[in-house]
């Protein structure tokens, strides 16, 4: 009998390879994006001295249904909103380990369309 890995062990295999290329700083953070079935939560995180400088999620701005793509998109637009309010414009985009699809591409497409580069 083949036994198969979850895809969270894998997703978190595919997260450590990329945490081990990209590291945000003061002035440009990492994005890092969590989706879970029924939420998505993002944060703007410096990595040098290990603090979250912002954070929005659908369980934060309640939001019925956070686990669609229409509630990534207002989490993308709130997380930009906070970083213009601390004067962040450029951030480095961490996408978790999850494919670049779906609510992981609305969040970043509404975050860009608000004003953060990346």
């Amino acid at each position: 009998m083949i036994k198969k890995e979850s895809k969270n062990v894998s997703r978190q295999r595919r997260h450590a390879r990329v945490r081990n290329k990209i590291t945000g700083t003061k002035t440009c953070p990492r994005l890092n994006v969590f989706r879970s079935n029924s939420n998505i939560f993002v944060q703007l995180i410096d990595d040098e001295a290990g603090n979250t400088l912002a954070s929005s999620s659908s369980v934060e701005l309640k939001i019925k249904n956070g686990g669609n793509i229409e509630g990534a998109v207002l989490v993308g637009k709130d997380i930009a909103k906070k970083a213009k309010q601390k004067k962040i414009t450029k951030v480095v985009f961490d996408r978790g380990g999850y494919l670049y699809h779906g609510r992981v591409k609305a969040l970043a497409e509404a975050a860009r369309e608000n004003g953060l580069e990346f």
